[in-house]
């Protein structure tokens, strides 16, 4: 039978025989001992808890000592979710929950004293506040299956509400997410398109920014589903830790149709029939974008392209390449400019390889592509310091200088357009932007595929009207964010977006 042991004349705790003949104390639903007023109740408590575990056959045959990381390896291996699920919490388990809970035993080491405990130690390492938030709920989520396995009678992991430190706000708020406007989008992609040596990065930047995709969803955009007026997004690219990409449906099933206004569909249809795209060996589909090269290419050496030296020179690559190779077929004017812009540029022929990887690499896109181009700074790359991108200046807004001693070659550096912004920023962009225009919510959320269940969403329906007034609304700032950047200079070395300030 049960008893009841006082606590320092304070409270009284009931304590009962668990199946294994080791006594515990009583706890409440998240965990914590409960004390009680009078030896009666402790007493009574501790009765009823061992009657529970008499009519359990269940428990009484389990293994009452199995530990946390004997438990999720069996855990993991039933679960049947999606591939990038499965993925995450696999990274959680092997990363931050078997190396602190691994060989504590479930019913009798694994405590919410313990959990706390470790939460504790994460929030000392540095991890960011949503991050722990995101590995207690796995852990949660595990130990809810152990408990109704039967190996525990409590969650440890559930947490009470309104305990813990006050602040005066919320603890697990971070720092709000970076945006832009579209004259900011204009100026990275641009400056993305002089980075990569070619145009489909500043038509991919503005399609994500005006369309509002995520990023998985801007890879993973094949030609068919680009039509007039309107972009399908049907399907995303997901980078496994193994590096492969897996073609899975959109974020929480939002699949859907965005309304695309006209100077966006030209730059798409343009894109297209200059790229000329191909079906992708490892899908076997044809994609709108393709990678910029494979993964940290462009970091380890880049090199100056012959693209950099046609936009120095102020000629076309075919011009470059005459002048390489058939010099007599091209006027001497023309091949005195080229050849100050290879000196400048510091090109070397054959340097850089042609061969282009068959998709963006979300790192590779982000940290050598779209970062600089948000804040004219290379990131930190071990040994080698964060440092400024180097520019040759004659030609606005500059040609990134490449290769050895590019730095000594530059006369200038970027100025940063938006400092701390990330691809997923130019969501958010356009999310805010439609708030600013006032686009009634029910399009915001049907655009950006959120999803509303609430009663007033459920009597609101998008008319027509609507998504006609917002594309005249997104092509209203676009041209006027293009009168901007055509008085900072009339010309730019990306051709498509040279030839939209010429039609202006």
């Amino acid at each position: 039978m049960g008893f009841a042991d006082e606590v320092r004349g304070q409270y009284w705790r009931g304590r009962f025989k668990n199946t294994s003949g080791k006594y515990e104390t009583v706890r409440d639903e998240f965990g914590h001992i409960v004390r009680f007023p009078s030896r009666r109740e402790a007493k009574k408590a501790a009765d009823a808890k061992e009657v529970e575990l008499e009519k359990n056959p269940k428990r009484i045959s389990l293994d009452l000592r199995m530990k946390f990381g004997a438990y999720v390896s069996g855990w993991y291996a039933r679960q049947d979710l999606g591939q990038s699920t499965m993925q995450n919490y696999r990274r959680h388990i092997e990363n931050h929950l078997l190396p602190a809970f691994g060989e504590l035993a479930m019913r009798e080491e694994l405590t919410p004293e313990e959990v706390d405990l470790w939460e504790k130690r994460e929030r000392a390492n540095g991890y960011a506040e949503s991050s722990i938030k995101t590995w207690r709920g796995t852990l949660h989520l595990i130990l809810s299956d152990a408990q109704t396995d039967g190996y525990l009678d409590f969650n440890p992991a559930t947490k009470r509400r309104g305990r813990g430190r006050r602040t005066g706000k919320k603890r697990g708020r971070g720092p709000e997410k970076v945006f832009t406007d579209t004259l900011g989008t204009i100026l990275i992609a641009e400056r993305a398109a002089l980075l990569s040596g070619r145009d489909d990065e500043f038509v991919a930047v503005v399609t994500k920014k005006t369309v509002g995709m995520r990023f998985g969803e801007l890879v993973g955009l094949e030609t068919k589903y680009v039509r007039r007026g309107k972009i399908r997004i049907e399907w995303q690219l997901y980078e496994l830790d193994t590096g492969e990409l897996i073609r899975i449906p959109p974020k929480d099933d939002s699949h859907r149709s965005a309304d695309s206004p006209d100077f966006l569909q030209d730059l798409l249809d343009d894109h297209i029939a200059r790229v000329k795209p191909t079906p992708c060996s490892c899908h076997g589909f044809t994609y709108v974008f393709s990678g910029h090269r494979s993964a940290n290419k462009a970091a380890h050496a880049p090199g100056a392209k012959i693209v950099d030296v046609a936009r120095c020179a102020g000629v076309s690559t075919g011009t470059v390449s005459n002048v390489l190779n058939r010099p007599d077929t091209v006027p001497e004017g023309t091949r005195a400019k080229v050849t100050v812009a290879i000196e400048k540029l510091g090109y070397v022929r054959g340097q850089v390889s042609t061969a282009l990887a068959p998709h963006w690499r979300r790192s590779g896109f982000a940290t050598w592509l779209f970062h600089p181009a948000a804040t004219g700074w290379y990131p930190q790359m071990s040994p080698r310091p964060a440092r400024p991108v180097p520019i040759v200046g004659e030609t606005w807004p500059g040609i990134p200088a490449r290769g050895r001693g590019a730095t000594a070659r530059a006369d200038a550096c970027w100025v940063p357009v938006a400092p701390g912004l990330t691809p997923h920023g130019l969501r958010h962009t356009h999310k805010t932007e439609m708030q600013e225009l006032g686009v009634p919510e029910k399009l915001q959320d049907d655009r950006m595929g959120h999803s509303d269940g609430s009663v007033q969403k459920r009597y609101t329906h998008i008319t027509e009207k609507m998504r006609q007034r917002l594309l005249a609304d997104l092509t209203e700032n676009w041209l006027a964010a293009l009168r901007i950047r055509k008085a900072m200079s009339a010309r730019s070395p990306v051709r498509a977006l040279d030839r939209l300030l010429q039609k202006l």
